[in-house]
């Protein structure tokens, strides 16, 4: 009888490329770490404090020795070689949820078909053959996603002294009565709806220059330096997704400011407006604020709404934006 618990660690050692025998103390003394900082850095990265059993390996103690190096080498300073840390742990850990998630529909076709005897065995041949490939791609993107990031910031000091602020439109685009739909649909049909909701609203912001913050299942928070392609953005997204099958009404939200960019996040009163403008839309509305509004040529018609109270903004005059006829930005 195959144990199961023999194979989830083999599953876990071939993830690692290492076993699990060395204790805190242990990793803490081969990383050239203090204990204190070992624990400190395994906290960031977002896991609990293991105690005295034997929850690291080889791998495990390769990365304490590079942190110890960044550190006593003055590289990189204490306090940011741990933030930067904490801002790997946690990408790494959604990330690598969403890929077990997404890999799971596979792994119970291929125990189907015959392929494996169970999805542990199913995992461990993915792991085995299909890891070291998207251990690479991971590799590539984060270098071209950092190169990206390092681009924008170059191009932002370049007319301000804050990096971390910047003038930015921020859209929020929600599915509309989503409480209602999730409680009407089983599990696999909401999956089905947030997945192919996220998936095209994230290709049109891409599409047209703009960049995904965030995801939120029944939302998407995107951020599009020029007003005007923040617009198209957020007509694009109801023109072509309000008409896809299996997708309820939704509506956008937009706001043109000042923001912070911080923790893969971005913060402001444009962000909080955009998502107080998409919860007052009506279905398949794109409302903007006056300083979107402003920014706009001819291409568009805007008319203002009657006062609405918008939390932590008062009374305020929506804008709703529609494309001129005869005009389509692609």
């Amino acid at each position: 009888m195959v144990n199961r618990a023999d194979e989830r660690d083999e599953l876990v050692s071939l993830i690692l490329g290492s076993r699990l025998d060395l204790t805190s103390d242990e990793v803490a003394e081969k990383g050239g770490l203090s204990p204190e900082n070992t624990r400190r850095l395994w906290r960031a990265l977002g896991f609990p404090d293991p105690g005295d059993s034997s929850a690291f390996g080889a791998s495990d103690a390769e990365a304490v020795a590079i942190v110890a190096s960044a550190i006593e080498s003055d590289m990189l300073a204490e306090d940011t070689t741990f933030r930067l840390t904490r801002a790997v742990g946690q990408t790494m850990a959604r990330l690598a949820d969403w890929q077990v998630s997404t890999l799971v529909d596979q792994l119970e076709r291929d125990v189907e078909a015959g392929k494996a005897q169970s999805r542990l065995q199913a995992a461990m041949a993915l792991a085995a053959t299909a890891g070291p490939a998207l251990e690479k791609l991971l590799v590539h993107a984060w270098r071209r996603h950092l190169a990206a990031a390092a681009s924008r910031l170059e191009a932002q000091g370049a007319v301000d002294e804050e990096l971390l602020s910047t003038t930015m439109s921020v859209g929020f685009a929600d599915l509309s009565r989503f409480t209602a739909l999730s409680n009407q649909l089983d599990d696999a049909a909401l999956a089905r709806v947030v997945e192919t909701f996220e998936n095209r609203a994230t290709d049109l912001v891409t599409s047209y220059g703009g960049r995904v913050i965030k995801t939120l299942g029944d939302a998407v928070l995107y951020v599009c330096p020029d007003p005007v392609q923040a617009t198209r953005i957020a007509l694009e997204i109801v023109r072509r997704l309000s008409t896809s099958e299996g997708l309820p009404s939704l509506r956008v939200g937009l706001a043109t400011g000042s923001v912070i960019s911080r923790l893969g996040d971005v913060f402001g009163p444009p962000v909080n407006l955009a998502a107080r403008l998409s919860h007052v839309a009506r279905s398949n509305r794109v409302l903007v604020d006056t300083t979107t509004a402003n920014a706009l040529g001819d291409d568009f018609e805007t008319r203002v709404l009657p006062p609405r109270l918008l939390r932590g903004f008062g009374n305020v005059s929506p804008i709703t934006v529609t494309e001129r006829r005869g005009f389509r930005s692609r």
